[in-house]
């Protein structure tokens, strides 16, 4: 890619970290920008991933230093996605790419709409205590959540909140400080399969994963000290935007108006 195309990953990048850490949604933002510069989406869809480790680490990171972190309970959510993310990811690679493209919009979509409807977490909100049966179903959603993530990954986040949230009553600061973990050890895995598979532009992640560790480490910050409602506004038009891209919408208005 040219230089030009490489510094526009790596703002993006800054813009998807932060959002990443905050909420969601960042992979909404670069896995098109990716597909729109011409890089297939299988490839898209590993190389997104490898600069999500670095902004994980990051994010983790800053809530640890922060006061927010729990190993034992992330890691208890961490174990099941990390093996739904391999199955996810070995399904990924093999999906043709206007398939592919037809699902990230879809998705993109539906996250549109969880976005405008997802009701915010109240900070003041007192945890569920965990039960038996509560850990399980807790397990089994994760599962879901590592196939997903491992298959497409873009609006995870808001799923993982969504989850959390319903579950066990979590603050969203406590929410993001274990999505980040749990994203983070479950990419690593479903990674594998795309680097096993030649699915890695490794110029352009290491350029996404530069600009995700910067946002990450402000996304983190910003997270603790006001949450996320803000964002909800750019997401949406973001989302909007590139949904209606994927799905062929601008070039159909495009054709009609040469008529």
């Amino acid at each position: 890619m040219s230089y030009a195309a490489l510094l526009l990953i790596f703002t993006i990048g800054i813009v998807a970290g932060f959002l990443n850490t905050v909420g969601g949604g960042g992979s909404l933002l670069t896995l098109p920008i990716m597909i729109f510069l011409g890089m297939p989406s299988a490839m898209a869809n590993g190389t997104n991933r490898v600069s999500l480790i670095p902004q994980n680490i990051s994010a983790v990171v800053n809530f640890r230093r922060k006061g927010y972190f729990d190993l034992k309970f992330g890691l208890l959510l961490a174990l099941p996605a990390i093996v739904g993310s391999f199955a996810g990811a070995t399904l990924a690679v093999n999906v043709p790419d206007s398939l592919f493209n037809k699902i990230l919009a879809f998705v993109m979509l539906i996250v549109l709409f969880l976005t405008i409807k997802k009701p915010a977490a109240s900070v003041d909100k007192p945890e569920t205590p965990q039960t038996k049966l509560q850990t399980v179903i807790l397990m089994l959603s994760f599962f879901a959540v590592g196939f997903y993530g491992g298959f497409v990954q873009a609006g995870v986040g808001f799923i993982i909140i969504a989850v959390l949230y319903r579950l066990t009553g979590m603050n969203l600061i406590k929410i993001n400080s274990l999505k980040v973990f749990v994203v983070l050890l479950y990419i690593m895995a479903s990674l594998f399969i795309f680097v096993k598979e030649g699915q890695i532009d490794w110029v352009v992640g290491i350029t996404l994963a530069a600009g995700n560790a910067i946002g990450a480490w402000f996304g983190s910050s910003f997270a603790v000290s006001k949450g996320d409602k803000w964002i909800r506004i750019f997401i949406i038009i973001a989302v909007s935007l590139m949904s209606l891209k994927l799905l062929g919408i601008f070039n159909l208005i495009q054709q009609l108006f040469l008529r």
